[in-house]
């Protein structure tokens, strides 16, 4: 049963039951709701969430665990001499899953029967070639093992989902039933409903960090899966990046160092851009506009970090780049050999990061005591005297934790760099240069023709690791600095 309508199912339960126990609590005080502790709506939301909560956990904590079980169970089929040399059981039950998958969308489209599907005996060619008629690409990879541990994993799965649906619904009937009898008018409905939402909202701000783990946990699995497959001191210190796909890693040279270097020149060009300008522009709006300028002119700043990075990328490819191409390239000063380049991407970039370090610092800015003007002020200072000496240094901190907030968020950018600063990783000091950054290898990487068992497709788990730790350690100090800073005024 589809999980849409297995929760459809759990909610007209629920509903049915908010009903029937409203109606209930009602009669047990003769029809007077006045004979009750608690609302009649309360008793209603008792039943309805004895019903949901349960089945709803139930459904949450099966579909975690059913995965990890059939791999297992499915893992323990595959006999060691099926995994391919340089390759792991973890990357060969990828490409069960995704055969599985395949043969799910072939079953979909009719080139063949369940029946078909689950035989163990079908002949492997023709389940093959009615795999790639389904839209599968069939690769080396997929060996007889591989085909009989899918055709078990589809099976340990479908038998789990069904399984699973009958016991949620037992379940959610069960908890409506326990509700139901409780629907009498001393119980106290209301406190037991309101905790019960105090519980549901705890649940939901745990979502947050769950899911926190859950990104952090799937990248340590598949980065300690590349590394068993290549040397972390060649990752670390290698300075080409040089994969390729006809190999399996041996022929492949994935250091990180040039990307690295030119995610750090990108930045480092967007922020000469972005810090100036925007810094300035705060100043200006907090110390020197008029309230009817500052309330126009700050919505329309904020208004650059709405825009989309793929346009920014297309503005970089399509304007930027070819502006630049006519000053530095060969009929100007010869410097610039294409429109992608260190420059192009490092100049929209810093566009695009305009907006955070002005609105932040104009935030911090205001946040300094005016009490500290007025001293100023009456010590003689100018205005400008004042800011200079100090507002500026009364802000720094806050404004030092938003030029790392904006460093963090020119890191992590992807489609500028793509279609602005080209693709090529190379150590250079020449900004006209086309260089590349961590995250567009990671999308590179993941949408080449690699095969998902093998290191090239695997170092964009490696790469995402190592730009996580980055970027975490630079929100993690500016937050510091912020905090610490928001303490000394506050």
């Amino acid at each position: 049963m589809p999980i849409f309508w297995l929760i459809l199912i759990v909610l007209a339960i629920a509903a049915a039951g908010f009903l029937v126990g409203r109606h209930r609590a009602l009669q047990s005080a003769g029809g007077d709701s006045r004979g009750l502790h608690s609302l009649p709506g309360y008793y209603g939301w008792n039943v309805a969430l004895k019903a949901i909560v349960p089945a709803f956990g139930l459904l949450v904590v099966w579909l975690l665990v059913q995965p990890l079980y059939v791999s297992n169970t499915v893992s323990n089929m595959i006999p060691d001499s099926a995994i391919p040399e340089g390759s792991s059981m973890g990357l060969v039950m990828a490409e069960v899953r995704r055969t599985a998958a395949g043969m799910d969308n072939a079953v979909s489209a009719g080139l063949m029967t369940e029946d078909f599907a689950r035989n163990a005996r079908a002949d492997f060619a023709d389940v093959t070639t009615r795999l790639q008629e389904a839209g599968q690409i069939v690769t080396s990879r997929i060996t007889q093992p591989v085909l009989r541990a899918a055709q078990e994993y589809r099976v340990l799965n479908s038998t789990g989902y069904l399984i699973m649906s009958i016991a949620v619904i037992v379940l959610a009937v069960l908890g409506a039933l326990y509700g139901l009898r409780e629907s009498r008018a001393a119980f106290r409905a209301r406190n037991v409903v309101e905790q019960g939402v105090r519980a549901l909202l705890i649940a939901a701000a745990s979502i947050a960090v769950l899911t926190t783990v859950g990104i952090v946990l799937s990248l340590v699995f598949n980065t300690i899966e590349f590394f068993r497959l290549y040397p972390a001191s060649e990752f670390f210190f290698g300075l080409n990046w040089a994969p390729s796909f006809s190999g399996r890693g041996g022929a492949s040279d994935l250091g990180i160092v040039p990307l690295l270097w030119g995610t750090f020149y990108i930045s480092i060009v967007a922020l000469l851009v972005a810090v100036p300008i925007g810094l300035f522009a705060a100043i200006y709006l907090s110390e020197y506009a008029r309230p009817g300028l500052r309330a126009v002119a700050k919505p329309l700043i904020e208004v650059l970090a709405g825009i989309p990075t793929i346009v920014y990328g297309l503005f970089a490819l399509l304007t930027v780049g070819p502006l630049l191409m006519e000053v530095f390239g060969d009929e100007g000063l010869g410097w610039m050999q294409s429109g992608t380049s260190v420059m192009t991407a490092g100049l929209v970039m810093g566009i695009m990061l305009i907006p955070f370090v002005s609105s932040l610092s104009d935030d911090i800015i205001n946040a300094v005591p005016q009490a500290m003007r007025d001293g100023s002020y009456g010590l003689g200072a100018t205005q400008s005297e004042t800011i200079r000496q100090v507002v500026l240094p009364a802000a720094l901190p806050g404004i030092v934790g938003a030029i790392l907030l904006a460093a963090s968020r020119a890191i992590g950018e992807t489609m500028i760099v793509v279609l602005g600063a080209g693709a090529a990783a190379r150590l250079d000091l020449n900004p006209f240069e086309a260089m590349t950054t961590v995250t567009a290898k990671i999308v590179s990487q993941l949408t080449g023709d690699a095969d998902f068992a093998s290191p090239e497709a695997l170092v964009a788990f490696a790469l995402g690791m190592t730009l996580f730790i980055l970027t975490l350690g630079l929100n993690v100090f500016a937050l510091y600095i912020v905090r610490k800073y928001r303490e000394q005024y506050e």
